[in-house]
């Protein structure tokens, strides 16, 4: 290689550097960046005076699972327990899995059913209580680890009142004696 090409080589590397260099000093002129006073930006919050309560503290009001029962359909409920069983079976005399099995589980003794290892949670929480009410499984399946701290039902729950009360509609219709239905 010849030094001229050398030289058209470094004047052409020269040149997009130059050019580079000038585009950035160009821009910084054409758009000059404004620098605010105060860092960051400022969320205005409307509020009344007269309701000093925040909205976000506000907790859907849920109609009790008596009233949410009677409107309850046991075949959605079916579809629904479809996600509890990869863990529980349902049928009488049916088999434990890593749940136990629930036939019969309302009005059952929590943490009793033979042959199944509870987490000491759960025993607990059957020593404390007698029998699955309507109540206590409505709760028990809206987050079951934030209503027994410690159990080891690995289930996210069921967010929607409606889903529950289907769920445990589903679940009293797979007793030999089904508990009767709450009154108002």
């Amino acid at each position: 290689m010849d030094s001229f090409t050398l030289n058209k080589i470094a004047g052409a590397v020269l040149m997009v550097l130059l050019l580079t260099m000038g585009v950035g000093i160009v821009s910084d002129v054409i758009f000059e960046p404004t620098i605010p006073g105060k860092p960051g930006y400022e969320i205005v919050v409307a509020s009344s005076e007269a309701d000093s309560t925040p909205e976000a503290d506000a907790v859907p009001e849920v109609a009790p699972i008596s009233e949410r029962l009677v409107a309850a359909s046991a075949e959605s409920g079916e579809k629904i327990f479809k996600k509890c069983q990869a863990c529980h079976s349902i049928e009488q005399g049916g088999p434990n899995k890593v749940g136990p099995d629930l036939w019969g589980v309302i009005g059952r003794k929590p943490g009793s059913h033979e042959g199944f290892g509870y987490s000491a949670a759960m025993t607990a929480f059957g020593e404390e209580n007698a029998a699955w009410t309507f109540e206590e499984l409505d709760h028990f399946l809206t987050k079951p680890k934030d209503y027994i701290n410690g159990t080891a039902m690995g289930f996210a729950g069921l967010r929607k009142p409606e889903d529950r009360a289907d769920v445990i509609a589903y679940m009293r219709e797979q007793s030999s004696d089904p508990v009767p239905l709450p009154s108002e």
